[in-house]
């Protein structure tokens, strides 16, 4: 082994032997695995209740508007109150929202709107929770880790987006929902244990009175650093144009004809490709060359959506959902170092707030997005033009921002 692959993976063993870390990764994967299951058991509910893609593409708008009202609160108290605390809180009412889910389902489930309510505070506390966790990790390694550790968590993440999908699809066509969301909140109890046990620094108490300055403070960072806002920016559109996975619960039956188990396998697609190339990060993080690869993984994207869109064959859509992931995965990784790695401490909450209100609005919004164009001009054309649309946006930001283009070391 060359001196520095056996560097890297030293690097590794490091990241893993802090205690803090190892629990913070591990209520990370159990927290990420138990949302991820909650998620496919959703889908497949309300459009076995519905039929209706515009519904599918509510449950993405009723977490995201709590979530953008929110959120830019939510990264001014992350700078200011004790993040380990917050993201504490926030599993816990997680864990009572698929309690919740439970006793909806047990007594009938007969009307989506009472999900669509439940998901509402769900919506909230990930505005929470998102950017006191993101801003923790930095103070529980060292600078020179920080690379490695930004592709471990990656990899829990896209671990939990591979297994919780799968097994969703089993537990449902097996067990039945009630069976599922039970499971959801024992996994949400036990990342809330495992995530009290983090022994992180306590934050620099403000002397200064909180307003509304000191909260926006975090959209002006972004605002006056080019590469920072074109990077978070062109993932937010991008995904906004090209997310698909919304639809996959009407895919899977009325293209692909898939049954539950089938859709687990699709929900999870994106999550293999993405834990590979996590993986492969991790071991061998992108050095050069950042701005070339970020955009490579966009225009990537946008091609495996247009091919997923176009298909009629399950091994086809799947693959094209794994290579989508894969690609993901890239621009991900360096949007994410970049961001922590240019924002000095006492700013990482305010600003990943506001790097978190550009996913959700991508991530929550685009699905809404992806149900009301897949209500109005169906299924598939509705794919195939949000891919064409990623690659177009991919070619405006090369334009638009030479700098992060060119740009080579992170």
């Amino acid at each position: 082994m060359g001196s520095l692959a056996w560097a890297r993976m030293h690097g590794m063993r490091q990241v893993f032997s802090t205690p803090s870390v190892s629990r913070f990764l591990m209520s990370r994967l159990v927290g990420a695995l138990a949302m991820q299951i909650q998620t496919v058991a959703i889908g497949i509910q309300v459009y076995s209740i519905t039929h209706s893609a515009l519904a599918l593409g509510l449950i993405g708008l009723s977490q995201f508007l709590p979530f953008i009202v929110c959120v830019l609160i939510a990264g001014h108290v992350a700078d200011r109150v004790d993040r380990k605390s917050i993201v504490l809180c926030c599993l816990l009412v997680e864990c009572m929202g698929a309690i919740a889910l439970l006793l909806w389902t047990l007594y009938g489930a007969q009307r989506a709107v009472m999900v669509f309510a439940i998901l509402v505070p769900v919506g909230v506390v990930r505005a929470f929770m998102a950017p006191a966790n993101n801003a923790l990790l930095p103070n529980l390694v060292k600078p020179e880790l920080f690379s490695n550790a930004v592709a471990i968590s990656s990899s829990t993440w896209q671990i939990a987006t591979v297994a919780g999908p799968a097994l969703a699809g089993v537990l449902y066509a097996t067990l039945g929902p009630a069976a599922v969301y039970s499971l959801v909140a024992v996994l949400l109890a036990f990342a809330a244990l495992v995530y009290r046990g983090i022994c992180a620094p306590r934050l620099v108490k403000f002397t200064s009175p909180a307003t509304w300055v000191s909260v926006v403070e975090g959209l002006r960072f972004v605002w006056r650093r080019d590469v920072v806002l074109g990077a978070i920016s062109l993932d937010l559109f991008a995904v906004l144009f090209g997310g698909s996975t919304a639809l996959l619960p009407a895919y899977a039956i009325d293209v692909l004809h898939v049954d539950a188990i089938g859709l687990g396998w699709l929900r999870a697609a994106p999550g293999i490709g993405a834990a590979a190339v996590a993986v492969a990060l991790a071991v061998r993080p992108i050095t050069q060359r950042a701005g070339f690869f970020m955009f490579a993984g966009v225009i990537v994207f946008g091609i495996a959506t247009i091919v997923f869109g176009a298909s009629t064959n399950f091994w086809i859509s799947l693959l094209a959902l794994v290579i989508l992931g894969a690609a993901d995965m890239i621009s991900v990784f360096i949007r994410h170092v970049l961001v922590q790695l240019e924002t000095p401490d006492e700013m990482r909450g305010r600003v990943g707030a506001v790097s978190w209100m550009f996913i959700g609005a991508s991530n929550e919004f685009g699905e809404f997005e992806s149900g009301v164009t897949g209500a109005w001009w169906g299924l598939k054309p509705a794919v195939m033009i949000g891919g064409l649309a990623t690659m177009t946006v991919a070619a405006l930001w090369i334009r638009w921002f030479p700098r992060l283009w060119k740009l080579d070391r992170l």
